[in-house]
C-alpha cells in the first residue's frame, strides 16, 4: 500500500507542477508529497522529476511512469468504488475538457442534467478550444472536433460539425450575393486567428466533389466565434462558421448563408478519453448522457 501511496503522490504533483500545487489539491503537507516522491525514486532507482525552487518537470522515465499510472490509479478508484457499493451511482469529480461554444451550448445543459441526477458527482469543466493533454492535464474526457491525432486515446463519435458561409442581409444587399467561389476575392472577409497558432483558418470549400481551401486578404480578424458571429451580423463582410454557432441566427434572419452548395465535408465531433481497462463510472455516464442527445 505505501507503493501505491507513492505513486499517488508522484501523480499528483507530475500533475500541477509543484509539491505545493499538488499538496493545495490533496490536503498533504508539501513536504510529505515530496518524501513519498524521493522514496519511490529510490525504490525505482530513476529520476523522476527535475526540481526547480517553484516547481518540478518529469523527466523521461517520469513521463512514461505517468502515463502508466494514470491508468492504474483509475482502475484503483474504480475497484474501491466496486468495493464500497457505490456503483448504484457515479461519484467524484468528472475532468472535462470541452471547445468553449459547443461546450456552452450542447454540453452544459447535459452536464447540468448529469448532476441532478447523480448528487454524489462534482463537475470541473474546462472550456477552451485549444487541445490540452489529457494525461498530463489529469482530463477524464474532453470533445475534440476534427481528425484525431493522439492515437493512444480512445474515441466515440459523437456527431459531426458543418462549416456554413454566412452573412447579413444588409451587406449582401450592398454587395451582391456571390454565386461562385471565384467571386469570393471581391467581398470582405471576416477571418477567425486559431488559439493553437495564431494563424488565420482558412475557408474550406467543395467544389465538383472535391476539398477546395482559400486563404482571402482581410481587414478583420477574431480569436473568439462568438465575436466573428457579431461583426458579421453588424455587416462587416463574409464568415465562415460552425452551422451551432448560427443557427439561431439563421432562423432569426440575421444571417443569410452563402453557396450552401459549396459547403466542405463535415467534420467529425468525437468524444475522446485515456485508454484504460476500466473506464470510471463517472466517464461512463457521461458517455451514456451524450449519447442520449445525439
Amino acid at each position: 500500500m505505501n507503493s501505491l501511496q507513492q505513486v499517488a503522490a508522484f501523480a499528483e504533483t507530475a500533475k500541477h507542477g509543484s509539491f505545493a500545487a499538488a499538496a493545495r489539491e490533496s490536503g498533504s503537507a508539501p513536504s510529505t508529497l515530496a518524501k513519498s516522491v524521493a522514496r519511490l525514486e529510490a525504490s525505482l532507482g530513476v529520476k523522476l522529476f527535475h526540481r526547480t525552487t517553484r516547481q518540478v518537470a518529469l523527466t523521461p522515465d517520469g513521463e512514461r511512469l505517468f502515463q502508466r499510472c494514470q491508468r492504474l490509479l483509475a482502475e484503483v478508484d474504480e475497484l474501491h468504488a466496486e468495493a464500497s457499493g457505490v456503483r448504484a451511482g457515479p461519484s467524484g469529480t468528472l475532468r472535462i475538457d470541452l471547445p468553449i461554444v459547443l461546450g456552452r451550448r450542447v454540453v452544459l445543459p447535459v452536464l447540468a442534467e448529469l448532476v441532478r441526477r447523480h448528487p454524489g458527482l462534482a463537475l470541473d469543466v474546462r472550456l477552451q478550444d485549444a487541445y490540452t493533454d489529457l494525461v498530463k492535464e489529469g482530463i477524464d474526457v474532453a470533445l475534440r472536433v476534427g481528425a484525431l491525432k493522439d492515437s493512444t486515446l480512445v474515441s466515440r463519435r459523437f456527431g459531426t460539425q458543418n462549416m456554413v458561409l454566412v452573412a447579413s442581409p444588409a451587406y449582401l444587399a450592398e454587395r451582391g450575393t456571390p454565386r461562385r467561389l471565384d467571386q469570393l476575392a471581391a467581398h470582405d472577409a471576416l477571418l477567425f486567428r486559431m488559439p493553437s497558432s495564431g494563424k488565420d483558418r482558412p475557408w474550406q470549400f467543395r467544389q465538383r466533389g472535391n476539398p477546395v481551401e482559400l486563404h482571402p486578404a482581410s481587414r478583420v480578424r477574431l480569436n473568439d466565434g462568438e465575436g466573428l458571429v457579431e461583426a458579421a451580423c453588424l455587416g462587416l463582410g463574409l464568415a465562415q462558421l460552425p452551422d451551432y454557432f448560427v443557427r439561431e441566427r439563421l432562423d432569426t434572419g440575421e444571417l443569410v448563408e452563402v453557396l450552401p452548395g459549396a459547403r466542405p465535408a463535415p467534420l467529425p465531433i468525437s468524444l475522446v478519453y485515456p485508454g484504460a481497462r476500466l473506464v470510471p463510472q463517472r466517464v461512463r455516464a457521461f458517455i451514456e448522457a451524450m449519447d442520449a442527445v445525439r
